[in-house]
């Protein structure tokens, strides 16, 4: 390893001050921009298409437009190399792509809008696609502008305002389009939508474009494609998409072996073991409260709307405790309390369904699930090289989810045969490698010790 062994600098004792920063601010906006769009295609648009008596089988095919947002990894060196005529000139780079995929969201919004699905359903799948493909490039861009826009130490801070406007979009592209449309008309839910993310568009004309630059390990590594590419015997526009793939696709990866070395194994392994207990507590959580007697309004008003102020509180604390001790304490923390949580609801299960049980296993779970989002948030973006930013973190961010997903679809075949009880006690046990893997990080990749080239 060479540049992320330099010592760590002192950490400035912000406190709550790091939240009147202009860009962490800032970052409460661009996260309400991002989340907006998530239920338009989703829940919202599943409940619009059966509103109007759509038939169930083609509700199911189209909820594939949200595939979209699992595979936008592909896109993401396109984002970190190509500039947009016109744009990436008067804004740069990162506010360039965030105002492109900002106006298709606005245009396919609209178009879903005046659009009747009952006669026109394939356009109608089409603008969704627009949407769910302007929301993902918006996703790619925002994060990337979020690693390069702020230190290291302010990272978690910047990860829980984005939360927090990403959560209040999801409520008002939720409970907002449904009241909107059950007062008046889907068209004026949607409208409004598009309207809504207006709050995007004026956030990226008024934010400056983070200053970067490329490390010099960098630049040797690209002239070293170059030098390459002299050698060859191709020529024109053959030896041109050959730099354009090297460098686009080949060195984010080239880079990040380079920086870490062997180690690098151990962080990708921590990066997809981290969140494991916590998703798979998420998929069985609704079927949980329901068989253990809880009613729809119970979870509703505990374990959805009490549950969200809890998240937003746990992702602020998390902001204000790296900015304060660093990251790697908090990643050794949140491994030990995110499978501790899971103990908590093994715990309910035990006592019934009493709300008071609920209303503790929420404030732990939520909790806890507000400091992992922020604390994880800030050591991903710590590991990304400002030449490739875009990629490099929605690798990270898919490798985050893909496993435990993947894993989650035998969560109900599990609970069934072992009960609730035994579930959540098995489920907790599933946090275990990220622990070890935590402590390994401290020797091998300490998480206070690596430089983002470009910015640190």
């Amino acid at each position: 390893m060479t540049d992320n062994q330099a010592g760590s600098a002192d950490l400035p004792s912000e406190g709550w001050q790091v939240y009147l920063k202009p860009r962490v601010i800032a970052m409460l906006f661009l996260g309400f921009s991002a989340g907006l769009p998530l239920l338009l295609v989703g829940g919202t648009f599943s409940a619009w298409l059966r509103d109007l008596g759509i038939e169930l089988s083609a509700i199911g095919f189209l909820s594939w437009v949200g595939m979209a947002y699992s595979v936008k990894v592909l896109w993401a060196p396109i984002i970190d190399r190509a500039p947009i005529p016109l744009l990436s000139r008067l804004l740069g780079r990162r506010r360039a792509w965030m105002l492109l995929s900002q106006l298709i969201i606005i245009l396919a919004l609209t178009g879903m809008a005046l659009s009747d699905p009952r006669e026109h359903l394939g356009l109608v799948a089409l603008f969704a696609v627009m949407t769910a493909f302007g929301s993902a490039t918006q996703d790619i861009a925002i994060d990337a502008y979020r690693v390069e826009a702020e230190a290291k130490h302010r990272q978690a801070a910047m990860a829980a305002t984005y939360v927090t406007g990403y959560r209040v979009a999801i409520l008002a592209a939720g409970a907002g389009a449904l009241h909107l449309a059950s007062l008046d008309s889907w068209t004026l839910a949607y409208l409004t939508m598009a309207v809504l993310m207006g709050v995007g568009v004026a956030t990226t004309l008024i934010i400056a474009e983070p200053a970067v630059s490329i490390s010099e390990s960098t630049n040797r590594m690209e002239a070293r494609v170059q030098q390459y590419l002299a050698q060859t015997r191709q020529t024109g526009w053959k030896r041109d998409l050959t730099a354009w793939f090297i460098g686009a696709m080949l060195c984010p990866f080239a880079d990040f072996f380079q920086r870490y070395g062997k180690a690098a194994l151990l962080i990708l392994a921590f990066i997809a073991t981290f969140r494991i207990s916590d998703i798979f507590m998420g998929v069985m959580a609704n079927p949980f409260y329901l068989d253990l007697g809880f009613t729809k309004a119970e979870i509703a008003n505990i374990a959805a709307a009490f549950g969200l102020g809890m998240t937003l509180a746990g992702a602020a604390l998390g902001g204000l405790l790296v900015a304060r001790f660093g990251i790697a304490p908090m990643l050794i923390a949140t491994a030990f309390m995110a499978p501790a949580t899971n103990i908590a609801f093994a715990w309910l299960a035990y006592i019934g369904p009493q709300s008071y049980g609920l209303v503790l296993a929420i404030i732990a779970d939520n909790i806890t699930g507000g400091l992992a989002i922020s604390v994880f948030i800030a050591y991903l973006s710590s590991l990304t090289n400002t030449a490739y930013t875009a990629t490099q973190y929605a690798l990270f961010s898919s490798l985050m989810t893909l496993p435990g997903q993947f894993a989650a679809g035998f969560t109900g075949l599990l609970a069934a045969n072992v009960g609730w009880i035994g579930f959540f006690t098995m489920t907790a046990f599933t946090g275990l490698p990220a622990i070890v893997l935590a402590f390994m990080l401290l020797r091998f990749a300490h998480p206070d010790k690596a430089r983002r080239p470009g910015i640190d």
